[in-house]
């Protein structure tokens, strides 16, 4: 960060740690990694200290990923204690989820910055008028289909999930709420996806820019170890509120909290599409 003066830097910092504690809440509250609140945030970080467009969207990604991979953890843990995680969906999208992954990271080696940012809108996009205008008769079955249709569903989940560098809660959230399952089973089972998603896709992120120019110092490929080392603490520390307030708020506020949250994150990538 040659160049910048202290006051900069003390801002910067400021800023990964708010992040990373409005992540763990995120990641508690909705079975999301935060990665829509983080991408964003190290996206304009990472401008602040000049790294270039061709690499900023994707270290943005990838960084997120990494931080993603303790609060999913914790969340997971938390509402697994709660008894709601549907442990069964999760075993079935192991292998599936996983080969998702590693194709985004693929892409993402060479997939230009408007690609990730065109992923985030679709789904988000479709998510949010799901969950803000949606009805219960909005249903494609009254359970997750088995077989390989689950298993196609995982892939995707993998796929999209890695491009867009977050633990996967707005697209499963989205399909677990399409067959039925009640709102916080689908945020607790959404946590667990994070695990299965954060941990390859940071690896997957890490070999996708290794050698890449134009990445600043502390960079394991397209994962900023500074933006790790600031905001995982924040965090982890923060998860638990995230938890309990999922557990205590009513179903119809949880969905349209959730509606609001991606509907403010799908506008700020348009905005970024359009006002690059």
């Amino acid at each position: 960060m040659g160049g910048l003066d202290l006051s900069t830097i003390l801002v910067i910092a400021g800023l990964l740690v708010v992040a990373g504690g409005v992540t763990g809440i995120l990641a508690g509250l909705f079975g999301v990694g935060g990665g829509a609140i983080v991408v964003p945030v190290l996206y304009e970080v990472f401008g602040l200290i000049h790294v270039p467009d061709t690499v900023r969207m994707p270290l943005a990604v990838g960084t997120s990923l990494a931080i993603i991979i303790p609060t999913s953890i914790q969340s997971a843990r938390g509402h697994l204690r709660r008894g709601a995680v549907d442990v069964a969906i999760l075993k079935s999208w192991i292998v599936p989820v996983l080969v998702g992954v590693v194709l985004g990271s693929v892409i993402a080696r060479y997939a230009a910055p408007w690609v990730f940012k065109l992923v985030f809108i679709g789904v988000a996009g479709t998510n949010s008028v799901k969950l803000l205008f949606g009805r219960d008769s909005w249903r494609l079955g009254d359970s997750l289909p088995g077989g390989l249709v689950r298993k196609i569903m995982g892939f995707f989940v993998g796929l999209f999930s890695s491009l867009m560098g977050i633990g996967g809660g707005a697209i499963s959230n989205l399909l677990f709420t399409l067959y039925g399952k009640p709102i916080r089973e689908s945020v607790a089972t959404s946590a667990g996806v994070g695990v299965l998603i954060s941990i390859p896709g940071a690896i997957g992120y890490i070999l996708a820019g290794w050698g890449k120019a134009g990445l600043p110092p502390l960079s394991l490929g397209f994962v900023s170890l500074l933006g790790f080392a600031l905001m995982v603490p924040a965090s982890v520390l923060t998860a638990r509120f995230g938890v309990a307030l999922a557990h205590s708020l009513p179903k119809r506020r949880l969905e349209v909290l959730f509606g609001l949250f991606l509907a403010f994150t799908c506008a700020r990538f348009v905005w970024a599409l359009i006002a690059p």
